[in-house]
């Protein structure tokens, strides 16, 4: 087992590694995502991703991909953190940074058998399903509803705790 703190993988490294896992039949899968202030959508999400194959691959969008995706006050747990975080999640096997809108990339790259996105979307819907397709991947739906989001989140706090910090 892999501990928490080697997880995260420069890109040429992790593709190297991934081609080692299709050469001895063990099923890789991308997920990817800000994880900004983990919540319980986050971790089920992962779960249900982990279980389409054998080996979690975890791409996290860097700080400057969330500042550019979803503004300037955003992420609200620095990259390093987010990563060290998710490193420590059971079913996470292998961690790696982008600062691209989409994975295609990624895909293109460590050709993960299983692209797995969150239930706000549809395979249809999913940006990268063409380019899973092209390699010879899948795109799968996993996770549960899309009923946490760390906006809300963040919204919920604003409301409770406003100005005050007890």
């Amino acid at each position: 087992m892999t501990a928490p703190g080697d997880k995260l993988r420069p890109l040429a490294s992790l593709a190297e590694e991934c081609a080692e896992w299709r050469r001895l039949r063990i099923r890789s899968v991308l997920a990817n995502g800000a994880f900004d202030l983990l919540h319980a959508g986050h971790v089920r999400y992962l779960a249900a991703a982990h279980a389409h194959g054998d080996r979690l691959i975890v791409a996290v969008n860097s700080d400057l991909s969330v500042r550019r995706a979803k503004g300037d006050r955003r992420p609200i747990v620095p990259e390093r953190e987010r990563v060290e975080i998710l490193s420590h999640l059971w079913m996470v096997d292998r961690i790696c940074l982008f600062d691209e809108p989409t994975v295609s990339e990624l895909l293109l790259t460590l050709r993960p058998e299983v692209h797995a996105k969150g239930t706000d979307y549809t395979v249809e819907t999913v940006p990268e399903r063409e380019v899973a397709r092209s390699y010879g991947g899948t795109t799968v739906i996993c996770g549960d509803p899309k009923d946490h989001a760390t906006t809300d989140l963040i919204s919920l706090i604003l409301d409770r705790f406003g100005g005050d910090s007890s």
